[in-house]
């Protein structure tokens, strides 16, 4: 696709747009604008290809769709079926999984459909054969009631919040909080690392239906085949989010032990982060539990968002490619570089480094909260997200830590120099930020004070390594 056959879609889209509502098409290029002159080191953040943005602009969002492939509630769907059958053959065949479900609309939709996947596999269809029915529209409201009577009494053991485990793993308030009776299993408080020995003898303790592993903030790689040993001990169903690191299972970074679709009944994945997709969700499931699985929709899901699932499709025939494995191997390599970079200056690290995409930093040597960390790094044009670190003292909201993915930049082309170099602006930004006081002038967890001339010395350091790695190179809007 040439650059100037990019720029006039692009341009003419927006011109469109702005016919209707110009204040709209000013959002989306002032966002263009924005993204282009920071420095994005959010994790679950990337860049999607132009041909991954433009399929989410097509007809296929008007079309419904709710059932499966052949199977559909709506007449009509035959492209629809295209669609999905072709998102589904790449999913299986980039991570060799025996089936894919590709309707979810976001990691948490995808991980509901894997949760009552599991409990419907595991309690509902041998309570259909205990009560001598064939499928769910023979159940009596009676029977059901002794159906839900079992559905309502299941154990989760996932990672904790504040040891990098994601809300949706049995975090209470979130709904799988509310679904299961749930456990937590943590880090090792000295050194942040899984002790498996300590997952195994809470999984013997607790005896879980799921055991669910994966991270949202943890920066290590983990050991899948012991987790299923553990779940196998206990009776457990192994399910894997691997929503934030599924671009380097992709790109065959993880392997053998390290990727988890060999090893978990059930994985589960967003398309974004580092598959650099669009925006949604993904299960990947053995034979075993693939026909609970497809019943997604309706059992948790809505009619599918058909033009996500087009551009799921051209996302993962990217990730086939390979030059996404060299990106993924880059995006790896980078995060070891901005952890050196910030051990060689003194700060302190979660787990003292990084073996994946992920460098988790505690902000708490340089006297400041996670928020006033992330807020002061934003006024430098540094975009980042606070983010718990174990045992936090200032809890989820206020935080001790800011976590940092390599993804978005390394798709821009920064490398272990330029990595260096931003770790270097963010100790320069964190040392010049003091904690602030709040209107009484009592210490504040929210407000702080950035010494001045700082911001704007570190906006030009990072525009000069922006200059040099574009955004959207040849893309310009007219």
């Amino acid at each position: 696709m040439t650059d100037a056959l990019i720029s006039s879609a692009y341009s003419q889209a927006l011109e469109v747009i702005a016919s209707v509502e110009p204040r709209i098409a000013e959002a989306t290029r002032q966002e263009l604008a924005d993204q282009r002159g920071s420095l994005k080191l959010i994790a679950s953040e990337n860049y999607a290809s132009p041909a991954v943005l433009l399929t989410m602009g097509t007809w296929f969002s008007d079309k419904y769709a709710e059932g499966t492939v052949g199977h559909r509630f709506y007449a009509g769907c035959q492209n629809v079926d295209t669609v999905e059958t072709i998102a589904a053959e790449h999913a299986r065949e980039l991570f060799g999984a025996d089936y894919a479900y590709v309707q979810p609309h976001s990691g948490i939709d995808a991980n509901l459909v894997a949760y009552w996947s599991i409990l419907a596999h595991r309690v509902e269809s041998p309570a259909l054969e205990k009560l001598g029915a064939k499928n769910v529209n023979e159940l009596t409201d009676a029977d059901w009631e002794k159906v839900r009577h079992e559905l309502g009494n299941q154990r989760l053991l996932g990672m904790s919040l504040d040891a990098g485990g994601h809300l949706t793993h049995g975090f209470r308030p979130n709904i799988s909080g509310k679904m299961f009776h749930q456990q937590q299993y943590g880090t090792d408080p000295e050194t942040g690392l899984l002790d498996y020995d300590k997952v195994a003898a809470k999984a013997r303790e607790f005896k879980p239906l799921i055991l669910v592993a994966g991270y949202s903030a943890y920066p290590r790689r983990v050991n899948f085949a012991k987790m299923r040993e553990i779940a196998d001990e206990v009776g457990a169903t192994l399910m894997v989010d691997m929503a934030h690191f599924a671009g380097l299972v992709a790109g065959k970074v993880f392997t053998g032990d390290e990727d988890p679709v060999p090893h978990a009944q059930i994985t589960t994945t967003t398309t974004h982060k580092s598959l650099r997709g669009p925006r949604g969700g993904m299960v990947l499931a053995n034979e075993e539990f693939a026909p609970s699985v497809d019943r997604g929709c309706p059992m948790v899901l809505g009619g599918p968002l058909s033009h996500m699932m087009a551009a799921k499709a051209v996302a993962l025939a990217e990730a086939r490619q390979p030059s996404f494995q060299t990106y993924a191997q880059q995006t790896a390599d980078n995060a070891k570089s901005l952890a050196e970079g910030f051990l060689t200056r003194g700060a302190d690290l979660v787990t003292g480094g990084t073996d994946n995409h992920i460098v988790l930093l505690d902000v708490s040597s340089f006297g400041l909260t996670g928020r006033q960390a992330e807020s002061a790094l934003l006024d430098a044009g540094i975009v980042t997200n606070r983010n718990s670190v174990p045992s936090d003292p200032n809890g989820a909201w206020y935080t001790s830590g800011i976590r940092l993915g390599t993804p978005a930049l390394t798709t821009r082309g920064f490398g272990h120099d330029e990595f260096d170099n931003v770790a270097d602006l963010i100790v320069q930004v964190l040392s010049n930020t003091e904690p602030g006081t709040n209107k009484a002038g009592a210490p504040s967890k929210a407000t702080y004070a950035l010494a001045e001339g700082v911001a704007d010395k570190a906006k030009d350091a990072a525009a000069e390594m922006l200059d040099k790695h574009p955004l959207y190179p040849g893309l310009e809007l007219t």
